[in-house]
């Protein structure tokens, strides 16, 4: 239960790189969340964004794994707030690869495995039809695909 999708935007890299990185560009197209992490292997990664009523919160959070500036990022994910055990088996990798092709960037998202985590199948789906209904056409227009 891994969910991947190949894309291939008609930007620079330094713009999909941008839309992936910059807390004010994730904002506009994950849910409201702004991406916070200082991109260091080790550190945390977090989507933050605001309840309804204004208050701040934590979506999801995750760690580093691995970062190659304009390349690929590679972080855990979990929903902090959902009602599951934080334990390694629920939190699942999320992946971002960018290479430059003739005409612009192609973005691989890769995420999971989502086969051993706590209501795996369900998160899987629900992760699955979130990137391909919601997340990836707003990414799309952002960049004015």
């Amino acid at each position: 239960m891994i969910f991947k999708e190949e894309m291939i935007f008609k930007s620079s890299i330094e713009k999909v790189w941008d839309l992936l990185t910059n807390p004010a560009m994730t904002k506009e197209y994950m849910f409201g969340c702004e991406i916070i992490s200082d991109w260091k292997v080790g550190s945390a990664i977090d989507w933050k964004g605001k309840t309804e009523d204004g208050q701040e919160v934590v979506y999801v959070t995750g760690k580093i794994l691995e970062y190659q500036e304009m390349k690929k990022i590679t972080s855990t994910t979990f929903d902090p707030n959902a009602d599951m055990e934080d334990i390694p088996k629920n939190h699942v990798n999320l992946t971002y690869e960018l290479d430059e092709v003739d005409g612009g960037t192609q973005l691989i998202i890769t995420q999971g495995d989502f086969s051993e985590a706590e209501n795996g199948a369900n998160r899987y789906e629900e992760s699955k039809n979130g990137w391909i209904d919601l997340v990836i056409p707003k990414m799309k227009e952002l960049l004015k695909e």
